[in-house]
This record gives C-alpha cells, sequence and structure tokens, in this order.
C-alpha cells in the first residue's frame, strides 16, 4: 500500500501535505473508510488518492465552518484593519468600540461635537441696503479671502453646501452684579461667591452654577427680546435681517463682514483626515482568516472530519459505481447500488454538517454571553435556600 509521504501530489490542493497530523492520520483514512464501506467482504472501488482528496475537503470543510462562526463574531472588532498584515486564524482579538464611535461619528458631525468632517470658516461682504446674498457667489474664505468657498471645494466633490453656523447677533452687554453697597461686601461677592442678604455682617456663600444660570439668562433674554437680529435660509440664498446699514456692527468685527461657518458635502471616501482604514477589512470576504492547521484541531474536530470523510467517499464510491448500473456476470446480471450510496452520503453529509452549525452557533459571542449570564441569575437561586450555619453566612440575592 503506497504511503502518503511516498506519493506524489497526494491530494489535490496540498493545504495539508507538509503537516505532520495529517500525514499520519492520512494512512490510517485509507484503511478506515474502505473498512466501512466493507473493503474486506467486497472490493471498494477508490483510490487512495480519492480518498485523501474526500479527507482534505472534509478538513477544509469543517475549518470554513469554524472560521465562518469567528467572522461572525469579530467581523465588527476588525473592521479596517489591514487585510494582509496579520493572520487572525488562532488569535482572541480584544473587543473595542471602534465600530459604534465610527457609525456615531455620522451623527457628531452634523451636530458640531465631532465627527469626520471640518467646517469651513468664511465671510460675506456686505452692502449697504442688500438683504440677499447668495453664498455660493458672495462667501469667501477665511484663509484665502479673495477665492470663493464653493471654487475651494475639489473637483468631483462639489454639491450643496451645507450652513452649519451664522454669527449675526447684536453684541451682548457685559453682566455685573451689585450686591452690596459696601466695599467688603464687593470684594467678597465678586472674588469668593459670598453674598449678604440681612446686613453687612452676615454672609451666605453662593454656588457657582447660580453665576452661570444668570449669565445664561441674561444672554438669552438680550438675544430673544432686544436684538432684532436674525436671517433666513432658503435655497442657497441668505436673507439677514435687519436690512445693513453704516450704523451696524456685527459681532464688533465690523458692518463690512459677516461670517459664516459652511460643511461641505460628505465624501464617505475622502474625510478630512487621512484615513487608510477604509482600504481595510470590508467585509466577510477579505477577513485575513486562514484554513486551520490540522495540528491544532481537538480530537471532536478530528472525529467530525473522519465521518465526513466517510460521507464523501461513500457519495464519491455511488458515483463511481453509477457509471455501470448493471455488469453481466455468468447466467444472470449484477446491479451495482451506486444510486443508493450517492443518496446515502448526501444524507450523511447534511446531518453532519447541521450538528456542526447547531453547535457552533452556541458559541457566538451573543450566545456565550446569554449562557454565561443564564448561570449567574440559577446561581443567584440556588444561594437562596443555601443552609445558613450557625447564622452566619451570607446569602446572596
Amino acid at each position: 500500500m503506497p504511503n502518503f509521504n511516498q506519493t506524489l501530489g497526494p491530494t489535490p490542493f496540498g493545504f495539508y501535505n507538509s503537516d505532520a497530523t495529517f500525514q499520519t492520520e492520512a494512512d490510517g483514512m485509507v484503511l478506515f473508510v474502505k473498512r466501512k464501506l466493507g473493503d474486506d467482504v467486497l472490493s471498494v472501488e477508490l483510490t487512495h488518492k480519492e480518498i485523501w482528496a474526500c479527507f482534505e475537503e472534509a478538513t477544509l470543510e469543517y475549518s470554513r465552518h469554524v472560521q465562518e462562526l469567528k467572522i461572525v463574531s469579530e467581523l465588527v472588532n476588525v473592521l479596517g484593519q489591514p487585510t494582509g498584515s496579520t493572520d487572525l486564524t488562532n488569535t482572541y482579538p480584544h473587543r473595542t468600540l471602534e465600530y459604534l464611535l465610527r457609525l456615531a461619528d455620522a451623527y457628531a458631525t452634523p451636530a458640531g461635537v465631532g465627527g469626520d468632517y471640518d467646517a469651513t470658516l468664511g465671510f460675506i461682504n456686505l452692502t449697504m441696503g442688500v438683504q440677499d446674498y447668495n453664498i455660493y457667489d458672495t462667501l469667501y474664505d477665511s484663509q484665502t479671502p479673495t477665492s470663493l468657498v464653493a471654487d475651494l471645494m475639489p473637483s468631483g466633490s462639489r454639491g450643496k453646501l451645507r450652513i452649519v453656523e451664522v454669527f449675526h447677533f447684536e453684541p451682548l452687554a457685559a453682566q455685573s452684579f451689585l450686591l452690596n453697597a459696601s466695599n467688603v461686601t464687593n470684594f467678597l461677592a465678586t472674588n469668593f461667591n459670598y453674598e449678604s442678604y440681612v446686613n453687612s455682617t452676615v454672609f451666605y456663600v453662593l454656588p457657582v452654577f447660580e453665576d452661570v444660570l444668570r449669565r445664561g439668562m441674561l444672554k438669552e433674554a438680550f438675544r430673544v427680546r432686544r436684538s432684532n437680529y436674525s436671517y433666513q435660509i432658503i435655497g442657497s440664498n441668505l436673507r439677514i435681517f435687519p436690512i445693513p446699514n453704516t450704523s451696524l456692527n456685527f459681532s464688533g468685527l465690523g458692518a463690512s463682514k459677516l461670517w459664516l461657518k459652511v460643511m461641505a458635502p460628505q465624501n464617505p471616501f475622502n474625510a478630512s483626515y487621512t484615513d487608510d482604514s477604509i482600504y481595510g477589512i470590508s467585509g466577510p470576504e477579505n477577513v485575513p482568516f486562514s484554513i486551520l492547521p490540522y495540528s491544532t484541531i481537538t480530537q471532536p474536530g478530528r472525529q467530525w472530519i473522519r465521518q465526513y470523510t466517510l460521507a464523501l467517499a461513500k457519495e464519491l464510491l455511488g458515483l463511481n459505481r453509477s457509471k455501470f448500473q448493471n455488469i453481466p456476470i455468468p447466467n444472470a446480471e449484477l446491479t451495482l447500488n451506486g444510486d443508493a450510496l450517492r443518496s446515502e452520503g448526501r444524507e450523511d453529509k447534511d446531518k453532519l454538517t447541521t450538528t456542526l452549525k447547531e453547535f457552533l452557533e452556541k458559541l457566538t459571542n451573543q450566545a456565550l454571553m446569554e449562557a454565561q449570564a443564564s448561570i449567574a441569575e440559577n446561581v443567584q437561586k440556588q444561594l437562596k435556600y443555601t443552609a445558613m450555619p450557625l447564622g452566619k453566612a451570607i446569602i446572596f440575592g
């Protein structure tokens, strides 16, 4: 009988030809398959290479199912990572929230609290008596005052400019608190946040948030009740109120300029910073999981591979025998069981695949967390009924 190591090209792909454990198992697999198919009684029409091909396919099939489980469990944790720098097979990476944070960036950008895209500061040169301004024709960039913001947008990415903020409001009056005519009281109130309520000798410390609330209330009161500064945005036009004239002074920057913060259309492949992660792992098709080394597969997995190899060999034997439905013999005709073997082999494969999938589904991260939570809950229930020695035991729950 030819030995696996002595055979040239024993398997179709050669993924495990150099694995010492696979080599040892391959020779035993031939004997296992042939005996299970009745070779001691009736010759089994399978070559050693055919059985080794089934053995390789069964091992690859087991590796596929296991790696698919890891992809389901780890994909959100490795998205954006380089595709070829690290082999994730037989690794246990740390968990991160990068996936959730990246999703949240889409909402953080328009809210102005972070995100992936920068806003552009620009200004409009106001003209006395002119109330309406087209931001594509009149908005200049603060860094290059002679260039329109719309013209600085890269070719191919031009679109609607989104106005983030309009700095158009009346300057606020300074806030002051006259708490007491006494110099001592004013000193304490200003430097230590004390205030006198009864007389000049009794003081109460005030919380700092009270000052913050007062300033905020005064600011809103000025803007809502006193200021007539407002604007409207309709399409590409900005209408400001009141109509500009020589007496207006916008935010202390002079009556000639109105400052705006705008944002260009967001390109998902061109953030405001260099981001190589968009070329990294993007889905299950390029997660760097390689085939499982046979030597790292434990006995439960190897037993599944043996049974799957037998099912593949049974199907292959049935295919071989189906080529000759009947063989003439003296005074009779021999009918081969090729169709029955093929059907039985396929049924065995389906059963083995279903069993493996059901087992692996219990090992996803979500399933493991649910199982651990159930165990913890049941432990709490059991501890409630634990006897209390001398009445000194601590019962949880």
